[in-house]
């Protein structure tokens, strides 16, 4: 499918679509810093997160209070890119200070050099970005280039650096009266804050923005975000992975609304290769379903099937294992080392953990071989060993809380 017409059907049914002549301007700004950016590092250098979370926001909404535990979520060490300070940048201010803006392919342009620095090779969180239509065709255009390299190094020693890419697209979401009365209490504490390092010179002075302090201003601020923000996060639904968090409630309301929303998914994140060689081993979540009711059959069926040594288990536990049990009540914990015959029958190893199992307890059976020498040839000096099992089960259970002081 040409690029035009494959970025026209995967515009979202409702969202305003992208003249032709607005797809053209993109894909030229594009192709552009693209072309400059291989003859600057290489194509074999265009090394891009693995996992990128593209974050936004309505005004108050929580971006900055959030990124951290949005970072935590993934695992991620690197700081996000914030794009308001990498377009206050040393490099964007040669720009401004040239004469120029800052437009769409300034804006690209930086972020794409910014993305190659190995600090975010693992992944990234990028506030701001895209905010407007044409950002929001470059940024496919990039993913489809990375999806390209890829298959590219698919099968040479630079794979790792090409991995599957996993695309995020975050909005933390308040209404405009929330976001109104946010804004403005962040304009107080700000000048607070900056009055109180004015007074003490101790600490840095926070940004002060004019629409934390008058009420048009932030209602007009948050409208904006509806209107291009928005529209522009909101076309990317059907692309890429969509969080639409609920930021209106208080902050651990909405740290358990993100961790929900970024829950691991394997067969979203893992090379199609690797989720073909992982098939075979189930999933956790999966094997506990019915884990009851299997429980229950086999517990049945050891009565129904095999009395007799269930029986014998069943006694072995009583007399040998519980007594030991009952005296680490309070630790939860209880080792035992067993040698009894009844254990040699692995059928029995199964009943045995089965029944614990039933009864709220976490069992756990190792078996130890140990050497024990029997008997020595004179003649030749060799030594017969015959092998002693040690059966070493593990009981754990919830101990007793015991009150101190």
């Amino acid at each position: 499918m040409p690029a035009e017409s494959k970025i026209h059907a995967l515009s979202p049914a409702g969202t305003p679509k992208l003249t032709d002549l607005e797809i053209k301007d993109a894909q030229l700004i594009f192709t552009a810093l693209w072309r400059d950016l291989e003859a600057e590092v290489g194509r074999q250098n265009l090394r891009f997160p693995k996992e990128i979370i593209l974050l936004g926001g309505a005004p108050g909404a929580g971006k900055g209070t959030n990124t951290d535990f949005i970072a935590k979520a993934r695992g991620l060490t690197c700081p996000p890119i914030v794009m308001s300070a990498l377009l206050d940048s040393p490099e964007a201010r040669k720009l401004k200070n040239a004469g120029n803006m800052v437009g769409d392919r300034e804006a690209v342009g930086l972020l794409l050099r910014e993305l190659l620095k190995p600090d975010y090779r693992d992944g990234v969180i990028i506030d701001g970005f895209p905010r407007t239509k044409v950002q929001v065709e470059c940024l496919k255009l990039l993913v489809d280039r990375m999806q390209a390299l890829r298959k590219e190094f698919y099968q040479t020693p630079l794979s790792i650096h090409f991995r599957q890419p996993t695309i995020h697209i975050m909005v933390l979401f308040v209404d405009e009266k929330e976001s109104i009365v946010r804004q403005l209490k962040r304009g107080r504490e700000t000048r607070a804050h900056n009055e109180e390092v004015a007074r003490t010179g101790i600490g840095e002075p926070m940004e002060d923005r004019p629409t934390d302090h008058d009420e048009a201003l932030a209602s007009r601020r948050y409208r904006v975000f509806k209107e291009q923000t928005w529209e522009a996060l909101q076309s990317l639904k059907e692309i890429f992975h969509y969080h639409f968090i609920s930021a209106q409630g208080p902050v651990h309301e909405v740290e358990r609304n993100i961790l929900h929303e970024l829950e691991y998914q394997s067969t979203l994140e893992l090379d199609p290769r690797t989720v073909d060689r992982l098939r075979g081993v189930p999933v956790a979540s999966e094997i506990i379903i019915h884990a009851r009711q299997d429980l229950v059959k086999r517990l049945d069926g050891y009565e129904l099937e095999h009395p007799e040594r269930f029986a014998r288990v069943v006694s072995f536990i009583e007399k040998k294992i519980v007594p030991i049990v009952l005296r680490h009540a309070i630790s939860g914990v209880a080792h035992i080392n067993a040698e009894d015959p009844v254990l040699e029958d692995p059928l029995a190893l199964t009943m045995l953990i089965d029944v614990f199992s039933e009864r709220g307890y976490h069992a756990v059976v190792d078996i130890h071989k140990i050497e024990i020498p029997e008997h020595v040839d004179l003649a030749t000096g060799q030594i017969r060993c015959r092998t002693k099992k040690v059966y070493r089960i593990q009981i754990r259970f919830q101990g007793s809380e015991i009150r101190r002081g």
